[in-house]
């Protein structure tokens, strides 16, 4: 259903591509609309794409030809419609007789996911690992505040009221069964 909806896509962009008016010149607004993006992407495709280089005219408003036309429609093709990153794009526009591996072909796979958003949907092992964990941190932490100096409690005296209050009420609830 995605190749059926790619190539209807593609379809457009060349029936769009026919119905576009033959000129020497198109400001960059009329290039956005062509390529249904906003001026700010083509600004941008301009700093990732060196052939994208329209002339500026003497008010500063950039002038595409219909060369860098077809350009833009060939990046926004690539990019949103085939799903390519600008680097994949812009490799497939400098060698076009090479084929470009598509993006999902040259994602790096994710790191692994260590528990689920929802406790329910989260294996439980996962859980108690990152259980065990937690506990052994906090007793490490209540060890190093027991054996620490005196600049230890003036550094804590230092904390804001609010600040030891919300800690104070947020660890119980974590470790409410782990109480000493």
């Amino acid at each position: 259903m995605v190749q059926a909806t790619r190539r209807v896509q593609s379809k457009s962009a060349a029936t769009a591509l026919s119905a576009i008016p033959d000129r020497l010149y198109y400001r960059i607004g009329e290039v956005a609309r062509y390529c249904a993006v906003a001026p700010s992407v083509l600004r941008f495709w301009e700093t990732q794409f060196p052939q994208l280089k329209p002339v500026k005219g003497g008010t500063g408003q950039r002038l595409y030809r219909r060369r860098e036309l077809e350009l833009a429609l060939r990046i926004q093709q690539l990019v949103h419609v085939q799903g390519y990153t600008l680097a994949g794009a812009r490799q497939a526009i400098l060698s076009p007789d090479k084929p470009t591996p598509h993006v999902a072909e040259t994602a790096k796979p994710e790191a692994p996911v260590i528990a689920a958003a929802s406790p329910a949907i989260a294996a439980p092992e996962a859980l108690v690992a990152l259980r065990k964990g937690l506990t052994e941190l906090r007793t490490l932490l209540i060890r190093q505040g027991a054996s620490g100096s005196a600049s230890a409690a003036a550094r804590s005296s230092e904390v804001p009221q609010r600040r030891r209050s919300r800690a104070a009420a947020f660890a119980p609830s974590l470790f409410g069964d782990l109480q000493s």
